[in-house]
């Protein structure tokens, strides 16, 4: 009966993790290439490259390590065609970040920290995550600010 127990269990578990590798976690619209809005699930995002930051953060003790996709190969892959976006958390907190940034500074739209997805309650499942500790300008207000965590949209403007 408990090996029963075991292997019900360890089959949801599969199933839960299939289904948020299924589930759309982030929309894209706005100035973007076609018609509509793009969606995507998390499978999706990181079949388009992976990156990786270490960096520390004011949220966090110590030096950290994100992992994602970077920004401008997002934006690249939707066609954005604007100057900045909007990017909007689920408890509806926005900042607004110019598109340069995310090649200048090679921002993540990071998914994992130290090798686990994020959950919402671990300011996941989406961070967009600037790498602060590789120059000193970005430890201020302003890139503070444009770091946001629990990401559900980017419109593109």
């Amino acid at each position: 009966m408990a090996f029963i127990v075991l292997l019900l269990a360890a089959v949801a578990s599969v199933g839960a993790a299939g289904a948020a590798e299924d589930r759309v976690i982030l929309k894209i619209d706005g100035k973007i290439a076609g018609s509509g809005d793009r969606e995507f699930t998390r499978s999706q995002l990181e079949s388009l490259g992976s990156g990786e930051i270490r960096t520390s953060t004011p949220w966090h003790e110590g030096v950290q390590t994100f992992e994602g996709v970077p920004l401008d190969t997002v934006m690249r892959a939707v066609g954005a065609q604007g100057s900045k976006v909007v990017v909007v958390a689920l408890n509806q907190y926005r900042t607004e970040i110019p598109l340069t940034d995310f090649a200048d500074y090679k921002v993540l739209l990071a998914m994992k920290r130290g090798g686990q997805y994020m959950e919402v309650r671990d300011k996941g499942p989406l961070f967009v995550i600037y790498p602060f500790d590789g120059n000193p300008n970005l430890k201020s207000e302003r890139y503070y600010n444009r770091s946001a965590w629990q990401v559900r949209s980017i419109t593109v403007e």
